[in-house]
Parts: structure tokens; sequence; C-alpha cells
């Protein structure tokens, strides 16, 4: 399990990843915002499974010490040139493109070669207080509950799955894997207007936060196969589980001429059936985080209330606690999200 160790309290302090699990609460200086950032007060940082390497010290491009945190909502102290009032409410874009490689040139800057990421490559949210570009700043339309907003980075990502997925209305989805990002890219997907087969998932305590959803569980020996269901069972599958038992089926499931997305990030190569993709003309798409365009769709949502939210059990800890969040994530029994909260 991480350590931790804290000095007396500051005004200021940041979780610091002094060593693999090792963190350290640190006074810090306030930052002085740059002519093209804004000062932000940092309200919550999610925890995402892509930190946990990070925390192992198993990430091939992390350098410590460092401020951990991508998923990252605030409120606006000092606005710079951004337009907006203080005390505004924004979530916070992590990436940070080079703007000279080919995807950027295409203006696709998430696909970025050489893509890096507030919290990784650069310091994080896992603080008070946040100097932070001003053009990776999307504000809230209004008061929003603070624990929803903190989803905005995590739905971005389900946003931009369900656009490239073309998802229809009346389209038959079918997910494995119900952690954050699958239980939110089944709640994108109802919302825009598919019907939801059911999300597929071993653990017991995740079915039954699916099932409070309104959602179909299966467990994964409930899967349809597509040949036994006359390949009417579903229209498009997504893999959020990014685990290599799940890998070999997801041809199996999909059908005739259905789009197999793949959401979740797999640190290695894996067995894909290409014959049986070849034969039922099967389309394999490719996810990679987000738009700009998605991530300022996924606060549009939540500062419409579009999505049930506040239905998705979330666990909270104070910055200090920060080695608890990290071990009650891990777990995988606990809250379907943990947060940090930092103010």
């Amino acid at each position: 399990m991480s350590t931790i160790t804290s000095p007396a309290a500051t005004k200021s302090r940041a979780a610091v990843l002094t060593g693999p699990g090792q963190f350290a609460i640190q006074p810090v200086s306030p930052p002085e915002p740059g002519p093209d950032e804004a000062l932000v007060r940092i309200t919550y940082t999610g925890i995402c499974g892509s930190d946990f390497p990070i925390v192992d010290g198993a990430h091939p491009r992390v350098a410590l010490p460092l401020v951990m945190g991508h998923e990252m909502t605030g409120i606006i102290e000092q606005p710079g040139g951004s337009g907006l009032p203080a005390g505004t409410m924004v979530a916070v874009n992590p990436l940070l493109p080079c703007g000279n490689c080919g995807a950027c040139a295409m203006e696709l800057p998430h696909a970025c070669r050489n893509l890096r990421l507030l919290g990784i490559d650069a310091p994080g949210s896992m603080t008070e207080l946040m100097a932070v570009p001003i053009s990776n700043i999307t504000p809230f339309a209004g008061p929003v509950p603070a624990r929803e907003a903190a989803l905005a980075e995590p739905l971005a990502v389900a946003v931009h799955a369900v656009h490239r997925a073309r998802v229809a209305t009346q389209d038959r989805v079918l997910i494995f894997g119900a952690g954050p990002i699958g239980i939110l890219v089944a709640l994108v997907a109802r919302h825009a207007g598919a019907v939801v087969v059911g999300i597929v998932e071993p653990s017991e305590r995740r079915r039954q936060v699916v099932e409070s959803l309104g959602l179909t569980a299966l467990t994964p020996d409930q899967a349809p196969v597509a040949r036994l269901h006359n390949d009417g069972s579903t229209d498009v599958v997504f893999d959020c589980a990014g685990h290599r038992s799940v890998t070999p089926r997801l041809t199996e499931v999909a059908p005739v001429r259905g789009r197999i997305v793949i959401v979740a990030v797999h640190h290695g190569p894996e067995e894909v059936d290409l014959r049986e993709l070849a034969f039922a003309e099967q389309e394999i798409i490719g996810v990679r985080v987000y738009e700009p365009e998605d991530f300022a769709g996924a606060v549009q949502l939540i500062s419409r209330g579009a999505l049930p939210l506040a239905d998705i059990p979330v666990s909270e800890y104070a910055l200090a606690d920060v080695a608890h969040a990290f071990a009650e994530a891990r777990s995988g029994s606990g809250a379907v999200k943990v947060l940090i909260k930092s103010n």
C-alpha cells in the first residue's frame, strides 16, 4: 500500500508522488499564471486506471517527483484573459498536443504523436491552486453539483467513443466492463437513443451498480454470441475492459458488419480472430481520449443534468488521504469512482 507523510498545515499544499507508492503532502508557493493562463482553485481530481502505473513507477514518461492528476475541475480564482468571471466552475482538459505533428496538422490534436498530459508530463491537479492554459478551460453553464462536474473528463472519453462508433437511434449496444468508462459509455449511448443490450461484468458488486442505473448487467457467460443469435442481438460492441480475456470474444459477439470499438487502453498485443473479422465484414474502431468538441459536449451534458451521474457511487477523500484513495480505487470493491478533494 502507498505511504504518505505530512508536514504542518499550510495555506497551499500539493500531494507529491516522491517515489513509487510514496506520497508527501508538501507546501507549495501559489503559482503565478502566465499571460495565457488562468489560476484555478482545484475542487476535485478523479483517479483513473491510467494513474496506477505512475504510482507504481512503471510509466515510461513520468519523472518523479510529480504532482499527479489529470481529471480535474475547479473554480476560477484569477481569470487572466479568459473572459470568465472569478468563481466560475470549470473543467480542465489535460491534453497538451505538440501542434506540429501530422495528427495536429489534420486538426486531430487528441491523436497527437507527441501528446503530453497535465498530471503525467507536467504537474497535475492534486494540489489546491493550479495555473492552467486558458485554451484548456471549459466553463459549466451555471451551478452544477461539484461531484458531477468532477466526471467531466472521463465523460468526455465516453462521448468521443460513442461518436466514433457512429451510434444511432435504436442501435443495439453491448459493452464489456462496468468501470467508470463502461458505465458512462452506456449512459451516453442510451442518451443518444441506443438500446443498451447489456454491460458484461464479472464483478457482482459492479453488476449491482449497473442494474441500479436502469441498465442490464450480464455475466461473461451471458454475453450473446452473434452466430448463435442470428446476428440480431447487437450492432456495436465496446471494449471498456481492456482485459486479455475479453479481446478474443469481441469478434464472437459482434454481428455481420458490426462495429467493435476499442475504448480501453491495452498494454500490449492481443489476439483477434481476423478470419471472423473478415468473413463477417466487421469493423474495428480505435478510440483515444477525446476531441475538443467531445470535452465541450461532456460539460454541456453535465450542465443540463442530462445523465443520472448522481446515481454513480463515488468515494471522496481529502488531499492528505491520497494513499487511501488509491487503495480503494485499486481494490475495485468500493465506489465506481474515487475522487480527491483539494479544497
